[in-house]
C-alpha cells in the first residue's frame, strides 16, 4: 500500500478524528497507507457510537501504539501475539486487572475491524488473554438511608440552586440513574400518565427507560420546576445552569457540573469525601434492597443488563460483617 501522498488528506483523517474526540494517526497506521489509515478513522467514527467508550479506547489504542513506536516496529504486519503479549505483561505491573483487560479488549476490537478492512491478515491480539477478574462487590461509595436524608434535607431551598440540587439528588436516590442519563432529560422527561407522574430516562446503548416517580421526587421536582417557572419548555433541558447572578439558564448542566455540586453538598453535609454521582445509584439501590425489594426488580428499576451487575450495587450485607466478626472469641 502506498502511504497518504497529500498533506489534505492527512489533515482530512485528523479533523476526522478530532470530531470524534480522537488523537492523531499512530505512524505505524499512517506507513500502513491510506487505506489502514482511514479504516483506523472509521473504527472511532463509524464503529464505536458511544463518546464515553470512544475516549477510553482511544486512550488505551494511543498508549498501546506510544509502546509499539517505542520500540521501533514500522509495520503493522510486524505486531505478533507475543508482541501483545508482552505489552500485557508489563502493562498489569502498572495498571488495575479491570484497566488492563479494558485495554487488551480496545487493541482487539482495532485489530479485528482492520482484518474485516483487510489491513491485516490477522488479529494478533485474539489469541491473548488478559489478567483474571471479577468483581463480586463494587467499589462505589454508598450512603446510609439516614445520611442520604441528611444530605438532601441540609440543602436550603430558598433559591433556585437549592431546588435544583435537591431535585436533581433525589431524582438520582429513587431513580437508580446514571448522571449522565439525568443531565439529558428534556423538562418533557416529567411528565403525567394517568394519575402519577411517570420519569423518562435515555440510558447507556440508547436504551429508553420509563419508571414511576417517587412521591418524595415528585415533589422535589414540582418544586423546582414551578420555582423555575419552565414547565412549559418541553424541549428544553431539565436541569441548567445559573449565571453570576444565580438566574438559571438555558445551558444544561454537565456531568462535571453535577460532581462538583455533589462534592461541595457532601463537604457541607459532613458526609465522605468519597461520595460522587454514582453514590445515589448504589445507595438507592442498597436502600431498596433492604426495605424487601429484590434484585430482579431492582435490576428493571437501574435498567441493568444482568442481575449481577445489580448485586455490584447492593451492600445489604455490610451491616453484619462486624457482629460476625465479633463471633469468633479466642
Amino acid at each position: 500500500m502506498s502511504t497518504l501522498s497529500t498533506t489534505s488528506q492527512i489533515v482530512n483523517l485528523d479533523l476526522q478524528l478530532a470530531l470524534a474526540g480522537v488523537d492523531l494517526v499512530p505512524a505505524i497506521v499512517l506507513h500502513a497507507g491510506e487505506q489502514a489509515s482511514w479504516r483506523f478513522v472509521e473504527f472511532f467514527t463509524a464503529n464505536i457510537r458511544n463518546k464515553n467508550t470512544r475516549a477510553a479506547y482511544a486512550q488505551a489504542i494511543a498508549q498501546f501504539f506510544r509502546w509499539i513506536d517505542s520500540y521501533g516496529i514500522i509495520e503493522l504486519s510486524a505486531i505478533r501475539p507475543t508482541t501483545i503479549a508482552v505489552y500485557i505483561e508489563r502493562l498489569q505491573s502498572q495498571r488495575s486487572a479491570p484497566t488492563v483487560k479494558q485495554h487488551l479488549a480496545a487493541v482487539r476490537m482495532l485489530f479485528d475491524w482492520l482484518v474485516v478492512g483487510q489491513v491485516v491478515p490477522m488479529n494478533p491480539a485474539s489469541s491473548v488473554r488478559g489478567p483474571k477478574f471479577a468483581a463480586k462487590r463494587g467499589k462505589t461509595s454508598v450512603l446510609k438511608s439516614d445520611e442520604a436524608r441528611l444530605l438532601l434535607d441540609s440543602i436550603k431551598i430558598d433559591t433556585i440552586i437549592g431546588l435544583r440540587d435537591r431535585a436533581l439528588i433525589g431524582l438520582m436516590c429513587y431513580t437508580f440513574a446514571r448522571v449522565s442519563a439525568v443531565v439529558h432529560m428534556n423538562v418533557e422527561d416529567y411528565y403525567q400518565d394517568g394519575k402519577h407522574r411517570w420519569i423518562r430516562l435515555c440510558e447507556k446503548g440508547g436504551k429508553r427507560h420509563e419508571i414511576p416517580t417517587h412521591h418524595n421526587a415528585e415533589a422535589y421536582l414540582d418544586a423546582y420546576i414551578s420555582a423555575a417557572g419552565i414547565s412549559h419548555q418541553k424541549k428544553e433541558r431539565l436541569f441548567r445552569s445559573v449565571d453570576k447572578h444565580k438566574k438559571l439558564q438555558t445551558t444544561p448542566l454537565t456531568r462535571t457540573d453535577v460532581l462538583r455540586m455533589i462534592k461541595r453538598r457532601a463537604m457541607e453535609a459532613k458526609l465522605p469525601e468519597s461520595t460522587c454521582c454514582h453514590t445515589f445509584r448504589a445507595t438507592g439501590i442498597t436502600a431498596y434492597l433492604e426495605n424487601g425489594g429484590t434484585i430482579e426488580n431492582a435490576q428493571a428499576i437501574a435498567a441493568h443488563e444482568s442481575p449481577r451487575t445489580t448485586k455490584l450495587y447492593d451492600r445489604t450485607s455490610d451491616a453484619i460483617t462486624l457482629d460476625e466478626v465479633e463471633r469468633i472469641i479466642i
